[in-house]
């Protein structure tokens, strides 16, 4: 069963488009619904308001543009600003899903390059960003040790 969301039809739309929850969530579910990361975020999100949603958007959006504007200012993946914007982004996904780990970083580091829905996503922000990405939080994970 997908992931509900404490949403009306018309804020969904509103604030995801066309994107295709219900699909994208039983998707989600399948691979990843027996794990403890899944049943935390399933918690979280289930109670979220339009409002909260809003916020989570508009911080993403603001980090997304950020690691962009290192990106094209041809700051290396593996500076310190660009892993403490990956740190930033683990923490983003601690504070709004469930606790990332490093070894989950990790592996949404490669699905992100991997997954051609997710590196869209990252790349319409700024063409090369989700590759980017990749290579900051792994060299995160690195430097975390």
């Amino acid at each position: 069963m997908p992931r509900t969301l404490n949403l009306t039809t018309d804020e969904r739309t509103e604030l995801f488009g066309d994107f295709a929850h219900d699909e994208h969530s039983a998707e989600a579910e399948e691979r990843w619904g027996d794990t403890r990361a899944w049943a935390e975020s399933a918690r979280r999100t289930s109670s979220y308001t339009k409002e909260e949603w809003q916020r989570y958007k508009a911080e993403a959006s603001a980090l997304s543009a950020r690691l962009a504007d290192a990106m094209n200012a041809d700051i290396p993946a593996d500076s310190d600003l660009a892993m403490d914007l990956a740190e930033e982004h683990r923490a983003h996904i601690s504070r709004w899903f469930y606790d990332c780990t490093y070894d989950h970083h990790r592996g949404l580091a490669d699905l992100y390059a991997s997954d051609p829905r997710f590196t869209a996503t990252f790349d319409r922000t700024s063409p090369g960003l989700a590759t980017y990405l990749r290579t900051a939080i792994l060299a995160n994970t690195t430097r975390q040790g």
